[in-house]
């Protein structure tokens, strides 16, 4: 990041380093809360990032996320040899990065920042997000000898149906019921609600953040939000998480009012879609900003933008675990992308081909030519990992992206 700024191409936040002591102190908080003498009336467990927290943290049950570790795995460059630990073990290398660094830090904690995360008392995992999830966390289930619970959601290909909300909240009535008898508490109405209302708070914000993104010049290049993104996720319920999205937007709302611009010298304004490739973060982005190429959106970290409704708790949360975009079809995915192009005035788009990801990925052969031809905007796939660097192959990368900016230099 510093090189990118000195190169006068790229605009660091100031609540960057707010961030990673905000970060510092969650991971401190969930690793050393045991030693306080308190693991019996504050339980760990281990939580895919699509579960419905809210109500763990209602029950005074502290969540840590093994994908947001994974992707600190792949930041910090670490992530090829914990997966090769893992491979060691017998785990295929076609398995999903996250689960592979994970399982590999449990493995070879020596190797692992912070030394691995905490053990976990306990399970929660939903597939909203993949069908992956759910062995892996059978898989620690095992390893750890603690209970698991697992949340189906039905795959949604059109609207919603009512049918499919009692069938996800009825599981959801399960889980309280299970956690109740877990930790020996009971779920208090109000605990619920005011985990939910912060929720929504923080939701809010981040919604209103990603906005300020529509403004030329965009504020905010897409790496920005993947690395302020992380507070949504592991903090959500939480008052910590709406403090510092209520200090980042302030920055980002100062930065629009001066006509301060991330990217210096905007010319291109693209959309990104899929999780990030964390090992080449400013790197791979750096190719587009020193063309005058900022991101100005994505379809990635609008995931948890979607605040709960009104109404009974459980069914909103039932509502919304159950229709993240990536639980919904091709067409609504397409719409997604189009609605965002237009929303934001975007010149091109590109698409991750994530090689762990494949639920993500399958199908984006498919969106790309639907949203081309619906917009009439270039897209252009590019092939990676979001966490193991083995598979990067940099100079096809860079070739590829050169020609796509010779593109949009034709046509915008």
């Amino acid at each position: 990041m510093v090189t990118l700024a000195k190169e006068r191409r790229y605009l660091p936040l100031r609540s960057t380093r707010y961030l990673g002591r905000t970060m510092q102190r969650y991971y401190l908080l969930t690793r050393y809360q045991r030693l306080w003498g308190r693991p019996l009336k504050r339980p760990l467990a281990w939580v895919t990032s699509g579960a419905p927290v809210e109500i763990l943290r209602a029950l005074r049950i502290d969540p840590v996320y093994p994908e947001n570790y994974g992707a600190i795995c792949g930041a910090r460059r670490v992530a090829p040899e914990l997966c090769r630990a893992a491979e060691a073990a017998g785990y295929s290398p076609d398995l999903c990065s996250y689960a592979r660094a994970g399982i590999g830090a449990i493995l070879r904690p020596d190797l692992a920042p912070m030394g691995g995360l905490p053990r976990p008392d306990l399970l929660v995992t939903c597939n909203n997000i993949c069908g992956t999830v759910l062995k892996w966390y059978e898989a620690l289930a095992r390893r750890f000898n603690v209970p698991l619970f697992i949340l189906d959601t039905p795959f949604v290909t059109g609207e919603l149906k009512q049918h499919t909300v009692d069938y996800v909240l009825e599981q959801l009535r399960g889980l309280v019921g299970g956690l109740e008898r877990l930790t020996g508490r009971r779920l208090k109405p109000a605990d619920l609600q005011k985990c939910i209302s912060l929720s929504n708070e923080a939701v809010r914000l981040w919604g209103e953040i990603r906005n300020l993104c529509r403004h030329r010049p965009s504020p905010l290049n897409t790496p920005d939000l993947f690395v302020h993104m992380a507070p949504i996720v592991v903090l959500r319920g939480t008052a910590g998480a709406v403090a510092y999205y209520r200090r980042l937007y302030d920055e980002v709302k100062e930065r629009v009012r001066a006509g301060q611009a991330a990217v210096a010298g905007e010319r291109y304004r693209l959309l990104w879609d899929n999780i990030a490739i964390w090992y080449q973060l400013f790197r791979f982005y750096h190719l587009f900003s020193e063309r005058g190429a900022c991101f100005v959106t994505d379809t990635y970290t609008g995931g948890w933008a979607a605040g709960l409704a009104p109404g009974d708790p459980l069914e909103s949360l039932a509502r919304t675990y159950t229709a993240i975009f990536l639980n919904r079809s091709v067409d609504f995915r397409v719409r997604q992308m189009v609605d965002l192009i237009r929303d934001y005035e975007v010149d091109g788009f590109v698409m991750h081909s994530n090689r762990s990801c494949k639920p993500y990925s399958l199908v984006q052969e498919e969106i790309r030519r639907r949203v081309m031809n619906e917009t009439g905007v270039p897209g252009l796939l590019v092939e990676a990992d979001m966490t193991d660097a083995r598979v990067y192959a940099e100079e096809p990368v860079r070739n590829r992206v050169q020609a796509f900016l010779e593109t949009l230099e034709m046509t915008v």
